[in-house]
């Protein structure tokens, strides 16, 4: 997995069609450690204690990723979205950020999955009920990974997915429990992500419909 670029307008988006999938939640939820534990290194994806560093759309191009059944290898891209949900940035940026992260997600034709990050120690907030809405309404796939479970104890994990899942997680494919930290669920999280970008387009569901839909 490689950084392909970043981009701070739609115009700056990749023109190439390969598929997408993009991960979305609030600041600081860990979405760029998430993507580093993917690629299997440290620092491709940049982190840092402070939330709402991210403020433009990254893409990250990988490169021969297995498709599911033995069906050869293809690229995709990994999508870091701007978080959400912070609120010392100036509303006029906060609105700019987070307008570009609404306006991939409606109109991105590539776009196979979301994988929709929450902090499994605790229950998901106003504005992640607020993207479950969203992504349901614009029927956009999208997986919950409930990260930092290296956090919790076993039985504690169970119960807290078992949460998420009811909260944030009723409409979406799977809800998967995952340490950027310590690797747990990044191979489900691998083949949910391969499953989604190399699956034949359903017609009436994904690219062509979202924007007739939330434009």
């Amino acid at each position: 997995m490689t950084f392909s670029g970043s981009a701070a307008s739609p115009a700056q988006f990749p023109r190439d069609g390969l598929p997408e999938v993009a991960f979305l939640g609030r600041s600081n939820v860990g979405k760029s450690s998430l993507l580093n534990a993917l690629a299997g290194v440290g620092g491709l994806a940049r982190v840092s204690s402070d939330p709402g560093r991210t403020r433009v759309v990254n893409f990250f191009r990988v490169q021969g990723a297995e498709r599911p059944g033995g069906a050869g290898r293809g690229d995709l891209y990994l999508v870091d979205l701007p978080g959400y949900g912070y609120s010392k940035a100036p509303r006029a940026v906060r609105e700019g950020f987070e307008g570009l992260a609404v306006s991939y997600l409606v109109e991105r034709d590539p776009l196979r999955l979301c994988v929709f990050i929450v902090d499994a120690r605790h229950d998901p907030g106003e504005r992640d009920s607020t993207l479950r809405g969203f992504l349901a309404r614009h029927r956009l796939p999208w997986v919950v990974a409930a990260n930092k479970v290296d956090a919790l104890g076993r039985g504690e994990v169970k119960r807290r997915v078992e949460s998420i899942a009811r909260e944030v997680g009723r409409e979406a494919r799977d809800v998967l429990p995952v340490s950027a930290e310590r690797g747990d669920g990044i191979e489900a999280l691998w083949n949910a992500i391969r499953g989604a970008a190399f699956a034949p387009l359903e017609r009436g569901r994904y690219a062509g419909q979202r924007g007739n839909d939330g434009r």
